[in-house]
């Protein structure tokens, strides 16, 4: 409930104006976070680094969510309550439908997973907004000198969907798998939330293993590939797309832009 009147706030408050704005509905690696939880951040937070300043993103990721808890909690219904002709609405979820330990989260990928998310695409396509579908953003996690997949089925079911529908794809997860392979096992280590004792990190002062949440920089990286393939997409929004560098990203403790 208190996540659904959160929700609420955020739409009813944005203004009501022609501006493009994107949308976003997805889990905790594209969520807001305040100051307290930094270097952890999501892509959700530095897309507006690529886009246009007249583009208004509406971060509606919550941590925890799959596709059924976020139809069931009523976040799905008050997202679509909102929508206005022109949105754009970015859909990444496969994190938490993957997980096989909280079964409320769970989801089949070739079952309730496939029927949500053509569920999102036929909700946003009746409010005339465009629907792009994200597959979820890369783990940090190798195998023999190489990323190791870990959304297979999750991201085969969002591909046929995509296919099946002719819904506009993002291939996160691909593209980051790609750029972790280029920086190597231990550079890219730091774009997750990795970090020993002796890195000093004040919320982590015994260091943190976590191969699924990113970081400032895994958040920077995250929000240009994600921009990358939206300014070849060929969509409205598009022309409003301005990549930024999947090359290096700055460190500048928090979501401001460079």
């Amino acid at each position: 409930m208190i996540a659904a009147l959160a929700l609420a706030a955020a739409l009813t408050t944005a203004p009501a104006t022609s501006e493009p704005r994107i949308i976003i509905a997805s889990d905790s690696t594209a969520a807001n976070y305040g100051a307290d939880r930094y270097p952890q951040m999501g892509w959700g937070m530095v897309l507006k680094c690529s886009l246009d300043p007249a583009v208004q993103v509406v971060n509606l990721a919550r941590g925890g969510r799959s596709t059924k808890t976020f139809i069931e909690e009523g976040l799905w219904d008050q997202l679509v309550a909102q929508l206005k002709p022109g949105d754009t609405v970015l859909i990444q979820f496969g994190h938490n439908d993957a997980d096989t330990k909280k079964m409320e989260r769970h989801t089949d990928p070739n079952g309730a997973y496939d029927v949500n998310l053509r569920r999102f695409v036929a909700d946003v396509r009746a409010k005339k907004a465009t629907p792009v579908l994200v597959t979820p953003i890369a783990r940090w996690m190798w195998e023999n000198g190489e990323p190791k997949d870990a959304h297979g089925p999750y991201v085969a079911t969002i591909q046929r969907v995509a296919k099946d529908l002719k819904v506009p794809l993002v291939d996160l997860d691909g593209d980051m798998m790609a750029a972790l392979k280029a920086r190597g096992e231990l550079a890219s280590q730091r774009l997750y939330l990795q970090y020993k004792p002796y890195d000093q990190i004040a919320r982590y002062p015994d260091g943190i293993s976590d191969d699924t949440h990113i970081n400032e920089q895994g958040a920077r990286l995250g929000a240009a590939l994600v921009a990358t393939r939206l300014a070849s997409l060929k969509l409205p929004i598009s022309r409003h797309v301005r990549p930024a560098s999947v090359a290096g990203q700055p460190r500048l403790g928090g979501p401001s832009c460079p």
